[in-house]
């Protein structure tokens, strides 16, 4: 019941309202902003939703270590519990936690071919992935073949594929290059605005959006509607 409430009252649910329901199986999405600004905060929303729909995950993270992945992980669970009035929230928090997966790489080494044999691995080892991120990927240094891999692999997975990139351009065909940009359903940038923090959704289920946008909470970075 805990769960189902959660579930109903993720601060994702904030995003689906203005993206088309959100990223559906067999999609790519971006979440793009400039250092520093949430990123990471909003691929674990993401992660999270994913895991109380009991979905195993997978959350590659380039740029920090797995330590770090997880502190993420407890304090945005812990937010939402919060806001739910749930003091008690460490065995919901076990029983979720199991189907997460963190694998911490230097991109330079580690291509994201690379990523997805190891998903591959995984899931021949008998762990059935249905959510992969990818976090803090430098897009810059990715060719287009590289990040059709993970695309094509999305599709005949049918899981859903998140990646966030460091990039401080607002428009999406700045934060996203040409050739790359339609292996994205979905693309959302982090900026500064005069009411706060927004997550500006530039582009859902393939189709270009103007002026969608999800409010981030200024202490939590939390999705909100407030």
């Amino acid at each position: 019941m805990v769960k189902q409430d959660l579930i109903e009252h993720c601060p994702v649910r904030f995003f689906d309202a203005v993206s088309a329901g959100g990223l559906k199986n067999g999609q790519l999405g971006l979440v793009t902003a400039k250092k520093g600004l949430g990123k990471t905060s909003i691929l674990v929303q993401f992660g999270i939703d994913a895991l109380l729909h009991d979905k195993n995950l997978v959350h590659v993270s380039y740029d920090q270590h797995s330590s770090n992945v997880i502190a993420w992980y407890d304090n945005v669970l812990a937010e939402i519990c919060k806001k739910k009035n749930i003091s008690d929230y460490s065995e919901l928090s076990e029983s979720i936690i199991r189907n997460r997966t963190i694998l911490n790489f230097n991109q330079e080494a580690f291509t994201l071919p690379k990523v997805v044999n190891t998903i591959k691995s995984l899931k021949e080892g008998g762990i059935n992935i249905s959510a992969l991120v990818i976090d803090g990927v430098n897009l810059d240094k990715v060719s287009t073949e590289d990040v059709k891999v993970v695309a094509d692999f999305a599709k005949v997975e049918n899981i859903v594929v998140w990646f966030s990139d460091t990039n401080e351009n607002e428009v999406l065909n700045e934060t996203v290059s040409a050739d790359k940009e339609p292996l994205f359903a979905t693309v959302a940038h982090i900026t500064q605005m005069k009411d706060g923090v927004n997550l500006c959704v530039l582009k859902a289920d393939g189709n270009v959006l103007d002026a969608a946008r999800v409010k981030l909470d200024s202490k939590t970075l939390l999705m909100t509607n407030k």
